[in-house]
Protein backbone atom coordinates (compact mmCIF):
# COMPACT_ATOMS: atom_id res chain seq x y z
CA UNK A 1 0.00 0.00 0.00
CA UNK A 2 1.28 3.85 -0.95
CA UNK A 3 -0.32 6.08 1.81
CA UNK A 4 -0.62 9.37 0.18
CA UNK A 5 -3.36 10.89 2.50
CA UNK A 6 -1.47 12.00 5.21
CA UNK A 7 -3.42 15.50 5.45
CA UNK A 8 -6.69 13.18 6.90
CA UNK A 9 -4.45 11.47 9.49
CA UNK A 10 -1.24 10.05 9.60
CA UNK A 11 0.18 6.84 11.34
CA UNK A 12 0.96 6.86 15.13
CA UNK A 13 4.56 7.39 15.88
CA UNK A 14 6.66 5.17 17.96
CA UNK A 15 7.79 8.14 20.13
CA UNK A 16 4.19 8.18 20.62
CA UNK A 17 2.94 5.12 21.12
CA UNK A 18 5.95 4.86 24.25
CA UNK A 19 5.07 7.92 26.08
CA UNK A 20 1.19 6.47 25.96
CA UNK A 21 1.03 2.79 26.79
CA UNK A 22 1.73 3.73 30.72
CA UNK A 23 -1.17 5.42 30.67
CA UNK A 24 -3.18 2.57 29.57
CA UNK A 25 -1.85 0.48 32.22
CA UNK A 26 0.21 1.77 35.13
CA UNK A 27 -0.88 5.20 35.40
CA UNK A 28 -4.63 4.94 35.12
CA UNK A 29 -5.75 7.34 37.89
CA UNK A 30 -8.14 9.92 37.70
CA UNK A 31 -6.02 13.30 37.54
CA UNK A 32 -8.07 14.97 39.17
CA UNK A 33 -7.84 13.05 42.23
CA UNK A 34 -5.82 13.72 45.03
CA UNK A 35 -4.62 10.28 45.82
CA UNK A 36 -1.09 8.83 44.64
CA UNK A 37 -2.65 7.24 41.46
CA UNK A 38 -4.45 10.35 40.34
CA UNK A 39 -1.40 12.82 41.33
CA UNK A 40 0.94 10.71 39.00
CA UNK A 41 -1.22 11.25 35.91
CA UNK A 42 -1.78 15.00 36.89
CA UNK A 43 2.22 15.43 36.55
CA UNK A 44 2.18 13.04 33.26
CA UNK A 45 -0.45 15.92 32.08
CA UNK A 46 1.39 18.99 33.34
CA UNK A 47 4.43 17.76 31.62
CA UNK A 48 3.25 17.51 28.17
CA UNK A 49 1.84 20.73 28.93
CA UNK A 50 5.17 22.58 29.64
CA UNK A 51 6.56 20.13 26.77
CA UNK A 52 3.76 21.58 24.12
CA UNK A 53 4.17 25.15 25.50
CA UNK A 54 7.89 24.99 24.68
CA UNK A 55 7.22 23.73 21.24
CA UNK A 56 4.70 26.36 20.38
CA UNK A 57 6.29 29.03 22.18
CA UNK A 58 3.18 30.00 24.47
CA UNK A 59 2.61 29.51 28.06
CA UNK A 60 1.85 26.33 29.65
CA UNK A 61 -1.20 28.08 31.06
CA UNK A 62 -2.15 28.96 27.59
CA UNK A 63 -3.03 25.22 26.38
CA UNK A 64 -6.40 23.55 26.43
CA UNK A 65 -6.85 20.02 25.67
CA UNK A 66 -9.42 19.01 23.05
CA UNK A 67 -10.59 16.04 21.60
CA UNK A 68 -8.99 17.63 18.35
CA UNK A 69 -8.79 20.37 15.85
CA UNK A 70 -12.76 21.16 15.01
CA UNK A 71 -13.50 20.71 18.92
CA UNK A 72 -10.66 23.52 19.30
CA UNK A 73 -12.01 25.86 16.24
CA UNK A 74 -15.68 25.24 18.01
CA UNK A 75 -14.58 26.77 20.85
CA UNK A 76 -12.39 29.16 19.69
CA UNK A 77 -14.78 30.86 17.82
CA UNK A 78 -17.60 30.45 20.67
CA UNK A 79 -15.32 32.12 22.78
CA UNK A 80 -14.91 35.22 20.46
CA UNK A 81 -18.86 34.97 20.16
CA UNK A 82 -19.08 35.39 23.62
CA UNK A 83 -16.41 38.47 23.75
CA UNK A 84 -18.34 40.08 20.92
CA UNK A 85 -21.82 40.27 22.85
CA UNK A 86 -20.06 41.28 26.07
CA UNK A 87 -18.67 44.27 23.96
CA UNK A 88 -21.06 44.99 21.42
CA UNK A 89 -19.31 44.01 18.64
CA UNK A 90 -21.09 41.30 16.34
CA UNK A 91 -19.09 40.83 13.18
CA UNK A 92 -16.62 38.48 12.16
CA UNK A 93 -14.03 38.45 9.13
CA UNK A 94 -13.38 34.98 7.89
CA UNK A 95 -11.75 33.36 4.65
CA UNK A 96 -14.10 31.68 2.72
CA UNK A 97 -12.43 28.34 2.58
CA UNK A 98 -12.07 27.58 5.84
CA UNK A 99 -12.52 23.90 7.75
CA UNK A 100 -15.99 23.21 7.72
CA UNK A 101 -16.23 23.62 11.51
CA UNK A 102 -15.24 26.78 11.45
CA UNK A 103 -17.35 27.80 8.62
CA UNK A 104 -20.65 25.81 10.02
CA UNK A 105 -20.41 27.52 13.40
CA UNK A 106 -19.97 30.63 11.76
CA UNK A 107 -23.69 29.74 10.50
CA UNK A 108 -25.04 29.06 13.48
CA UNK A 109 -23.04 32.70 14.94
CA UNK A 110 -25.29 34.25 12.06
CA UNK A 111 -28.39 32.76 13.22
CA UNK A 112 -28.23 34.46 16.85
CA UNK A 113 -27.33 38.28 15.53
CA UNK A 114 -23.73 37.78 14.25
CA UNK A 115 -22.75 38.87 10.83
CA UNK A 116 -19.78 37.04 9.06
CA UNK A 117 -17.58 38.80 6.25
CA UNK A 118 -16.29 35.80 4.06
CA UNK A 119 -13.35 36.75 1.75
CA UNK A 120 -12.88 34.81 -1.29
CA UNK A 121 -9.05 34.00 -1.65
CA UNK A 122 -7.12 34.80 -4.92
CA UNK A 123 -6.29 32.72 -8.02
CA UNK A 124 -3.19 30.92 -6.36
CA UNK A 125 -5.44 30.50 -2.87
CA UNK A 126 -4.23 32.95 -0.52
CA UNK A 127 -5.82 35.70 1.71
CA UNK A 128 -4.11 39.51 1.75
CA UNK A 129 -3.67 41.16 4.50
CA UNK A 130 -4.77 43.96 2.98
CA UNK A 131 -7.82 42.74 2.33
CA UNK A 132 -8.51 41.31 5.54
CA UNK A 133 -8.15 45.01 7.13
CA UNK A 134 -10.30 46.35 4.66
CA UNK A 135 -13.41 43.91 5.53
CA UNK A 136 -12.79 45.20 9.27
CA UNK A 137 -15.76 47.22 10.72
CA UNK A 138 -16.25 49.20 14.42
CA UNK A 139 -18.17 46.06 15.24
CA UNK A 140 -15.67 43.63 14.46
CA UNK A 141 -14.56 41.37 17.27
CA UNK A 142 -12.39 38.59 15.35
CA UNK A 143 -10.50 37.59 12.16
CA UNK A 144 -10.44 33.64 12.01
CA UNK A 145 -8.55 32.67 9.15
CA UNK A 146 -6.54 29.21 8.73
CA UNK A 147 -2.89 29.04 8.80
CA UNK A 148 -2.59 26.13 6.07
CA UNK A 149 -5.32 25.20 4.18
CA UNK A 150 -6.44 21.51 4.58
CA UNK A 151 -7.21 21.18 0.50
CA UNK A 152 -4.90 22.81 -1.24
CA UNK A 153 -2.00 23.42 1.42
CA UNK A 154 -1.46 26.97 0.84
CA UNK A 155 -0.06 29.09 4.05
CA UNK A 156 -1.78 32.40 4.92
CA UNK A 157 0.25 35.38 5.54
CA UNK A 158 -0.89 35.23 9.75
CA UNK A 159 1.32 36.85 11.40
CA UNK A 160 0.65 40.17 8.63
CA UNK A 161 -2.50 39.97 9.55
CA UNK A 162 -2.30 39.83 13.29
CA UNK A 163 -0.12 43.65 13.00
CA UNK A 164 -4.13 44.89 11.20
CA UNK A 165 -5.95 43.01 14.36
CA UNK A 166 -3.48 44.53 16.60
CA UNK A 167 -3.83 47.42 15.91
CA UNK A 168 -7.71 47.72 15.86
CA UNK A 169 -8.03 45.29 19.12
CA UNK A 170 -9.25 42.60 16.87
CA UNK A 171 -9.08 39.24 18.01
CA UNK A 172 -7.13 36.74 15.50
CA UNK A 173 -7.84 32.99 15.39
CA UNK A 174 -6.07 30.69 13.40
CA UNK A 175 -6.79 26.99 12.35
CA UNK A 176 -3.45 25.88 12.16
CA UNK A 177 -4.07 22.08 12.56
CA UNK A 178 -2.54 21.62 8.87
CA UNK A 179 0.77 23.54 9.44
CA UNK A 180 1.89 22.16 13.04
CA UNK A 181 4.35 19.61 13.12
CA UNK A 182 5.35 20.21 9.24
CA UNK A 183 6.50 23.82 9.26
CA UNK A 184 7.69 25.45 12.70
CA UNK A 185 4.60 27.29 14.66
CA UNK A 186 5.04 29.85 17.20
CA UNK A 187 1.91 31.56 18.39
CA UNK A 188 4.15 34.66 19.39
CA UNK A 189 6.04 34.71 16.18
CA UNK A 190 2.15 34.38 14.33
CA UNK A 191 0.86 36.58 17.37
CA UNK A 192 -2.06 34.84 17.03
CA UNK A 193 -4.93 35.12 20.07
CA UNK A 194 -6.55 31.39 19.38
CA UNK A 195 -4.80 28.45 17.61
CA UNK A 196 -6.28 25.40 17.43
CA UNK A 197 -4.11 22.05 16.36
CA UNK A 198 -4.75 18.27 16.21
CA UNK A 199 -2.14 15.52 16.87
CA UNK A 200 -3.36 12.71 14.24
CA UNK A 201 -1.99 15.58 11.97
CA UNK A 202 1.44 14.90 13.14
CA UNK A 203 1.71 11.18 14.07
CA UNK A 204 0.02 11.58 17.23
CA UNK A 205 -2.92 10.10 18.44
CA UNK A 206 -6.57 11.01 17.04
CA UNK A 207 -9.18 12.20 19.37
CA UNK A 208 -6.43 14.50 20.99
CA UNK A 209 -6.04 18.17 20.13
CA UNK A 210 -5.70 21.75 21.88
CA UNK A 211 -6.78 25.31 21.47
CA UNK A 212 -4.03 27.70 22.36
CA UNK A 213 -5.88 30.61 24.32
CA UNK A 214 -3.67 34.19 25.17
CA UNK A 215 -3.46 34.75 28.94
CA UNK A 216 -6.60 36.95 29.30
CA UNK A 217 -8.96 35.08 27.16
CA UNK A 218 -11.34 32.55 29.33
CA UNK A 219 -12.07 30.05 26.22
CA UNK A 220 -15.97 29.47 26.25
CA UNK A 221 -16.95 25.76 27.68
CA UNK A 222 -18.92 23.81 25.14
CA UNK A 223 -18.91 20.99 27.43
CA UNK A 224 -20.10 21.74 30.74
CA UNK A 225 -19.90 19.57 33.94
CA UNK A 226 -16.53 19.32 36.15
CA UNK A 227 -13.42 22.19 36.45
CA UNK A 228 -11.58 20.42 34.12
CA UNK A 229 -9.05 22.20 32.00
CA UNK A 230 -9.61 25.22 34.53
CA UNK A 231 -13.01 25.62 33.78
CA UNK A 232 -12.61 25.59 30.09
CA UNK A 233 -13.62 21.81 29.45
CA UNK A 234 -15.33 19.62 31.45
CA UNK A 235 -14.37 15.86 31.33
CA UNK A 236 -11.87 13.50 32.55
CA UNK A 237 -8.69 14.78 30.60
CA UNK A 238 -7.02 11.93 28.30
CA UNK A 239 -3.69 11.12 29.74
CA UNK A 240 -2.46 9.01 27.16
CA UNK A 241 -3.88 11.19 24.50
CA UNK A 242 -2.05 14.40 25.60
CA UNK A 243 1.38 12.95 26.64
CA UNK A 244 0.99 11.14 23.23
CA UNK A 245 0.34 14.60 21.42
CA UNK A 246 3.90 16.13 23.33
CA UNK A 247 5.74 13.07 22.03
CA UNK A 248 4.91 13.17 18.25
CA UNK A 249 5.17 17.39 18.25
CA UNK A 250 8.85 16.70 20.46
CA UNK A 251 10.04 14.05 17.80
CA UNK A 252 8.53 16.36 14.94
CA UNK A 253 10.60 19.56 15.96
CA UNK A 254 13.00 17.78 16.84
CA UNK A 255 13.94 17.19 13.05
CA UNK A 256 12.09 20.04 11.39
CA UNK A 257 14.32 20.98 8.88
CA UNK A 258 15.10 17.55 7.92
CA UNK A 259 11.32 16.77 7.63
CA UNK A 260 10.99 20.03 5.55
CA UNK A 261 13.46 19.04 3.09
CA UNK A 262 12.60 15.44 2.47
CA UNK A 263 9.22 15.82 2.29
CA UNK A 264 8.91 18.85 -0.02
CA UNK A 265 11.51 17.14 -2.60
CA UNK A 266 8.93 14.42 -2.59
CA UNK A 267 6.19 17.17 -3.55
CA UNK A 268 7.96 18.67 -6.21
CA UNK A 269 8.55 15.37 -7.64
CA UNK A 270 5.17 14.48 -7.63
CA UNK A 271 3.86 17.88 -9.19
CA UNK A 272 6.77 18.36 -12.14
CA UNK A 273 5.36 14.62 -12.91
CA UNK A 274 1.79 15.08 -12.80
CA UNK A 275 1.54 18.43 -14.74
CA UNK A 276 3.57 16.80 -17.65
CA UNK A 277 -0.23 15.25 -18.25
CA UNK A 278 -2.33 17.85 -20.55
CA UNK A 279 -5.10 19.42 -18.95
CA UNK A 280 -3.93 18.95 -15.66
CA UNK A 281 -3.67 22.33 -13.06
CA UNK A 282 -1.99 22.68 -9.83
CA UNK A 283 -4.32 24.30 -7.56
CA UNK A 284 -2.69 26.95 -4.98
CA UNK A 285 0.36 28.72 -4.78
CA UNK A 286 3.45 26.92 -5.84
CA UNK A 287 5.41 28.15 -3.14
CA UNK A 288 3.42 29.39 -0.34
CA UNK A 289 2.62 26.05 0.78
CA UNK A 290 3.27 23.00 2.80
CA UNK A 291 5.72 20.72 2.53
CA UNK A 292 3.44 17.52 2.24
CA UNK A 293 0.49 18.94 0.31
CA UNK A 294 -0.18 18.71 -3.40
CA UNK A 295 -3.66 19.44 -4.75
CA UNK A 296 -4.65 19.21 -8.35
CA UNK A 297 -7.40 19.34 -10.74
CA UNK A 298 -7.90 17.01 -13.67
CA UNK A 299 -10.41 17.98 -16.97
CA UNK A 300 -11.96 14.90 -18.27
CA UNK A 301 -12.16 12.60 -15.23
CA UNK A 302 -14.42 12.27 -11.87
CA UNK A 303 -12.39 12.39 -8.53
CA UNK A 304 -14.49 9.24 -7.10
CA UNK A 305 -13.76 7.47 -10.05
CA UNK A 306 -9.89 7.91 -10.27
CA UNK A 307 -9.79 7.36 -6.21
CA UNK A 308 -11.80 4.43 -6.50
CA UNK A 309 -8.92 3.28 -9.21
CA UNK A 310 -6.06 4.49 -7.42
CA UNK A 311 -7.27 2.54 -4.44
CA UNK A 312 -7.50 -0.56 -6.54
CA UNK A 313 -4.19 0.09 -7.22
CA UNK A 314 -2.97 0.23 -3.10
CA UNK A 315 -2.65 4.37 -3.84
CA UNK A 316 -4.61 6.00 -0.89
CA UNK A 317 -5.27 9.48 -2.19
CA UNK A 318 -8.40 11.79 -1.31
CA UNK A 319 -10.11 14.51 -3.71
CA UNK A 320 -9.99 17.08 -0.42
CA UNK A 321 -10.87 17.39 2.86
CA UNK A 322 -12.12 14.05 4.67
CA UNK A 323 -14.57 15.90 6.60
CA UNK A 324 -16.50 16.58 3.00
CA UNK A 325 -15.47 12.76 1.95
CA UNK A 326 -19.24 11.68 0.28
CA UNK A 327 -20.17 15.35 -0.82
CA UNK A 328 -21.52 15.39 -4.31
CA UNK A 329 -21.23 19.15 -5.51
CA UNK A 330 -17.59 20.71 -5.66
CA UNK A 331 -15.63 21.39 -2.92
CA UNK A 332 -16.01 25.17 -1.54
CA UNK A 333 -12.65 25.52 -1.36
CA UNK A 334 -12.21 25.46 -4.89
CA UNK A 335 -15.23 27.33 -5.61
CA UNK A 336 -14.38 30.31 -3.30
CA UNK A 337 -11.00 30.37 -5.70
CA UNK A 338 -13.51 30.57 -8.79
CA UNK A 339 -12.10 26.86 -10.07
CA UNK A 340 -15.30 25.94 -12.53
CA UNK A 341 -17.04 22.57 -11.87
CA UNK A 342 -15.56 21.21 -14.79
CA UNK A 343 -11.88 21.05 -13.34
CA UNK A 344 -13.28 20.78 -10.04
CA UNK A 345 -15.30 17.49 -10.79
CA UNK A 346 -11.60 16.38 -10.83
CA UNK A 347 -9.72 17.36 -7.56
CA UNK A 348 -7.34 15.26 -6.76
CA UNK A 349 -5.61 15.31 -3.82
CA UNK A 350 -2.07 14.01 -2.53
CA UNK A 351 -0.61 14.66 0.67
CA UNK A 352 3.09 12.75 1.36
CA UNK A 353 4.97 12.14 4.42
CA UNK A 354 8.05 11.49 4.90
CA UNK A 355 7.66 7.86 5.31
CA UNK A 356 6.78 8.16 1.37
CA UNK A 357 9.80 7.24 -0.82
CA UNK A 358 10.89 9.00 -4.13
CA UNK A 359 9.62 5.72 -5.77
CA UNK A 360 6.44 5.50 -4.08
CA UNK A 361 5.92 9.09 -6.07
CA UNK A 362 7.00 7.61 -9.47
CA UNK A 363 4.42 4.57 -8.85
CA UNK A 364 1.61 7.28 -8.16
CA UNK A 365 2.60 9.38 -10.82
CA UNK A 366 2.23 6.41 -13.46
CA UNK A 367 -0.82 5.33 -11.80
CA UNK A 368 -2.42 8.69 -12.08
CA UNK A 369 -1.31 9.00 -15.86
CA UNK A 370 -2.03 5.05 -16.83
CA UNK A 371 -5.70 6.07 -15.23
CA UNK A 372 -6.48 9.67 -16.08
CA UNK A 373 -5.85 8.45 -20.20
CA UNK A 374 -7.91 5.59 -19.98
CA UNK A 375 -10.72 7.49 -18.88
CA UNK A 376 -10.40 10.14 -20.89
CA UNK A 377 -10.55 7.19 -23.88
CA UNK A 378 -13.66 5.88 -22.09
CA UNK A 379 -11.70 1.91 -22.36
CA UNK A 380 -12.35 1.33 -18.38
Amino acid sequence: MIYADHAATTALSKAALTAMLPYFTEYYGNPSSTHAAGTAVSRGILAAREQLALLLNCAPREIYFTSGGSEANNQALRTVAAIGKQTQRQHIVCSAFEHPSVLRTLDELQDTGFSVTRLAPNQDGLISAADVQAAMRPDTVAVSVMLANNEIGTLQPIAEIAVGCRARGILLHTDAVQAVGHIPVSVRGLQADLLSLSAHKFNGPTGTGALIARRGIQPYSLIRGGGQERGSRAGTEHAAGIVGMAAALQEKNSDMPKHIAVVTALREQLISGLLELPQVMLTGSPNARVPGIAHFCIQGVESETVLALLDERGICASAGSACAAGALEPSHVLRSMGISGAWAQGALRLSLGADNTPEEVRQIILAVSEIVTRLRKGTV
